[in-house]
């Protein structure tokens, strides 16, 4: 069933808390505020700013991004939007991924130390903020020794650059690796109803009490289909495919932090208002089911 709360719905998704930050469990990721393969600018930058600006109205207090967008391009529409920003405001991005063109061709793991070090420093700049919330390493760059990589996040902890830290698309055993260096407050893996693949990273997280951030957690052309894996509760609910599929996520698991994107207003009203739909257990085993 739908809990109307129009106002801010974000609210009903419950908090979480990692370090010394507490946040609502659904937040916003901003890959999509970019032009066509994360690269340059977006077709329509004032729409993009109105998003931002609506996601936090709905209650949004966490909201994910990288340097590696655009490069560079939603941490600055971060800033346009938003800034000076609510007290309440977790912003985190991600280095140690060079783009150099568009798609998943024109990225490229870059984890030398000076690069995370000079990543992290125009981060600051660019989101206009003197200690990013939480930072995380986008991604492990296997030429250079990992314990290097986490080396140089735990030295800008240390010197207040940074106040938590995080690592993205990592195996169980390199979670732990990086927990021998620096302390893990969240791991952002690719998770959602219909690939769960890092189901092992999501249940370690939860023991240990670390935020799991699943990016592309709606994987909308699979499921926004007729007759698609959630058909029968899009009709049983009301609500849509996409919040469907996030009211999942947020039930799944309560270090579930989804963070859907979208570049239009229309759509992260849409997503906000997936923390208001309530799951059956029936519902929960059946979609649980579909792996």
């Amino acid at each position: 069933m739908t809990t109307a709360d129009t106002s801010h719905p974000i609210l009903a998704s419950g908090t979480f808390r990692f370090a010394d930050l507490e946040v609502h469990r659904l937040g916003y990721g901003t890959m999509q505020l970019t032009g066509d393969g994360v690269w340059g600018e977006p077709k329509d930058r004032d729409e993009c700013i109105r998003v931002l600006r609506r996601a936090v109205e709905l209650g949004v207090d966490f909201i994910d991004t990288a340097a590696a967008y655009g490069p560079y391009v939603s941490e600055e529409l971060i800033r346009e939007a938003l800034h000076p920003y609510a007290d309440e405001l977790v912003i985190a991005t991600k280095a140690g991924v060079a783009r150099t063109g568009p798609g998943y061709d024109g990225s490229v793991p870059l984890g030398r130390p000076e690069y995370l070090r000079e990543q992290c420093e125009t981060s600051l700049r660019r989101l206009g903020v003197e200690r990013i919330d939480l930072w995380q390493l986008h991604r492990i760059d296997p030429k250079v020794p990992a314990e290097e990589q986490f080396g140089v996040m735990k030295e800008l902890l240390d010197e207040g650059k940074v106040r938590s830290l995080g690592l993205s698309e990592v195996s169980v055993a390199e979670i732990e690796t990086a927990r021998a260096i620096m302390p893990v407050a969240t791991v952002e893996n690719m998770y959602n109803l219909v690939n769960r693949q890092s189901e092992d990273v999501l249940e370690y997280c939860e023991k240990e009490q670390i935020g799991f951030i699943p990016w592309f957690p709606i994987a909308s052309g699979e499921l926004a289909k007729e007759g698609g894996p959630v058909d029968h509760i899009v009709k049983e609910t009301g609500a849509s495919p996409s919040q469907v599929a996030l009211a999942w996520l947020l039930a799944r698991s309560p270090v579930m932090l989804p963070i859907p994107g979208t570049k239009t207003v229309a759509h992260v009203e849409e997503n906000c208002a997936a923390a208001t739909v309530t799951l059956t257990s029936e519902q929960m085993e059946s979609l649980t089911a579909l792996k």
